[in-house]
């Protein structure tokens, strides 16, 4: 698979994907487990960080157990120059 990686922010926090690491655990996504208003396979794109808050969207990235999913602040990559 090629090394991709995408982006999506809500204007506080980017979630950042790299879909050749998913192992596709289903933690994200899953109603028992994830924020399916924010990660949901079946449509495009599949990640909406508008659905949840800030906090809720950083907690939930960091269950990833690939690492496919990250985040960075916003400001913080303003602040970067970048």
């Amino acid at each position: 698979m090629k090394d991709i990686t995408k982006k999506y922010s809500n204007g506080e926090v980017t979630v950042v994907w790299r879909p050749s690491l998913c192992q596709h655990s289903t933690i994200c996504w899953k109603e028992a487990t994830g924020l399916p208003d924010v990660f949901n396979p079946m449509v495009k794109p599949w990640i909406n960080p508008q659905a949840a808050s800030t906090g809720q969207i950083i907690g939930q990235v960091k269950k990833c157990p690939s690492g496919a999913l990250s985040f960075f602040m916003d400001q913080e990559k303003m602040d970067l120059g970048d």
